[in-house]
């Protein structure tokens, strides 16, 4: 016997609940967990499921990892194979594939997206909660055009100026998921050096400062800093993003990013581990009322 899809949220024009309203990146990797499900249920190995649909036990494990989209013929022999065989069960599903394979918003900075940011923005466009730690420069959802601008120059030197200016229009559309309805939890802790470095110069970084200030002041925005005197046993080497997902079947994931890639974990020792040197840096850190008074020190 097979589960029905449970959707949740608010009651739609029919009295039926609505699905919830997750991105295509999260809804293809919920799928993709609840069809694993479905073929552990059944017994069914990766391989012999691969050949159902033509191709691979490799074909498999990326559709179960939501690292790729479907195509409908192949849901529809996986639903068969896994004894889904209710037309409203099915009809479910192949809503989800429709939602899945929809383009996010991000698609039209695949000009100067790469692979593994584009992940990224993709789950963050869908988490509940996110929760950072910046050791070098202010997280991307805070920062203003000018400091983007400064910042983006200094990882892409050699870049041309649209490259430059597309990729600081991609962070700038980022931020709007703050202000939207349902907005993401953000808690930001950065190192103290963060908000003395001046990058771009004294006005670029007073405007910065500014902009902190008018940002958390939203109910969903919370920064911290971490002094100086916070030891190292409490702070991390590198940036660290965690985020959290309302869907039960999307896994919290931890997102390392480095100078030319990101590892993504969500084994749970891995989220835990992290979870717990954030944890460590909130208790630390100073709280967001005396945040807020160094900030405005600074100016």
């Amino acid at each position: 016997m097979t589960a029905m899809i449970q959707p949740s949220g608010d009651p739609g024009p029919d009295g039926r609940p609505e699905p919830p309203r997750s991105g295509p990146t999260a809804v293809r990797i919920t799928l993709g967990a609840r069809l694993r499900k479905l073929r552990q249920g059944c017994g069914i190995s990766r391989e012999d499921a691969g050949k159902a649909i033509r191709g691979s036990h490799a074909k498999i494990s990326r559709l179960e990892l939501g690292q790729t989209g479907f195509k409908d013929r192949d849901l529809g022999d996986l639903l068969t194979l896994y004894g889904v065989h209710s037309p409203a069960e099915r009809e479910e599903y192949r809503e989800l594939v429709r939602r899945a394979n929809t383009p996010g918003w991000w698609h039209e900075y695949t000009d100067v997206l790469v692979d593994w940011f584009e992940l990224h923005i993709g789950l963050e466009e869908s988490a509940s909660v996110l929760r950072t730690y910046e050791v070098q420069f202010l997280p991307g959802l805070l920062q203003t055009e000018s400091y983007a601008r400064v910042v983006t120059r200094m990882g892409y030197p050699d870049a041309p100026i649209r490259k430059i200016e597309r990729l600081v229009e991609l962070r700038m559309a980022r931020q709007r998921l703050l202000r939207r309805e349902n907005a993401p939890t953000l808690w930001a802790v950065v190192d103290e050096a963060v908000l003395r470095r001046p990058f771009g110069g004294q006005e670029v970084m007073r405007r910065q400062l500014e902009h902190l200030l008018e940002v958390t002041a939203l109910p969903n925005v919370t920064l911290q800093y971490a002094p100086f005197s916070v030891g190292a046993n409490a702070t991390a080497g590198s940036p660290i993003t965690i985020l959290r997902f309302a869907e039960p079947d999307l896994p919290d994931k931890v997102y390392l990013e480095q100078l030319t890639g990101a590892v993504y974990l969500d084994k749970q020792e891995n989220v835990d581990q992290y979870t717990l040197i954030m944890e460590r840096l909130c208790a630390e850190a100073e709280p967001p009322d005396e945040t807020r008074r160094f900030i405005q020190s600074l100016l």
